[in-house]
């Protein structure tokens, strides 16, 4: 089953929200020796990928011997998920959430947020379809899908939704598949300042307006969005 269709079913990290609150602790699960090679080793993947060598000339960077790399088994997986998991704690680091009653426009918010994380994408751009077919790798589906649905979750939470019913299910697995969507057209896109990606997210967005309030079961909301996403991945050749 692949990483998209699986999406379906997955529930967002638990409709209680137990693991994220005002006073969640937004600090990588990382100690200070993995955090200071990780951290060396993304700025190598421009040229080199996310690969085992870049996670060695980051170990060389950051002072530590080069078989220090081998403290990341999983290789370039574990600088894609040092690099999702860094870009999500920083869209609560330059505002909080939400505390009072709920914005009058959640879904600007949303965009707002969904777009600061798309750029922060950009200097890696080139290399991320490289990233989204070691993603759908059969082994990390999992982790992928857990902070593709984390990710969804975060943008809600800083962007004021307060719902508490079903839509709670849906809003997040709608945002799951647009923002994967969007991230693999971001790859293709030439355009300045990536102005078509932008334009892409807007129209998504939009349509999630009237198709999420048409297509109240979340399977069936998720399903008829992933399903696309599927389909983009294959077109670009990652074998899922």
């Amino acid at each position: 089953m692949s990483a998209y269709r699986t999406l379906a079913r997955v529930r967002c990290a638990g409709h209680a929200r137990a693991y994220h609150s005002y006073e969640h602790d937004p600090t990588p699960p990382y100690t200070d020796a993995e955090n200071a090679i990780l951290a060396a080793a993304i700025a190598h993947v421009p040229t080199q990928g996310f690969t085992a060598t870049a996670l060695v000339n980051g170990a060389r960077d950051a002072g530590y011997p080069d078989v220090s790399a081998n403290l990341f088994p999983a290789g370039g997986f574990s600088l894609i998920k040092y690099h999702l998991i860094k870009q999500r704690l920083a869209l609560g680091k330059d505002g909080s959430p939400h505390s009072a009653e709920e914005p009058k426009d959640v879904l600007q918010n949303v965009r707002a947020l969904s777009l600061k994380r798309l750029r922060a994408n950009e200097s890696i751009i080139h290399r991320w379809q490289e990233a989204l077919a070691i993603l759908a790798m059969p082994g990390n589906v999992p982790e992928a899908l857990r902070e593709l649905a984390l990710l969804s979750d975060e943008i809600h939470f800083l962007a004021g939704d307060k719902s508490v019913d079903t839509s709670w299910y849906t809003k997040r697995a709608g945002l799951s598949t647009i923002y994967a969507s969007t991230e693999l057209f971001m790859t293709q896109d030439k355009s300045v300042n990536f102005k078509e990606t932008e334009a892409f997210l807007d129209r998504r967005l939009e349509s999630a307006r009237g198709l999420r309030t048409m297509l109240g079961d979340v399977g069936m909301w998720a399903g008829v969005q992933g399903m696309g996403v599927l389909n983009g991945l294959r077109s670009k050749g990652v074998r899922i």
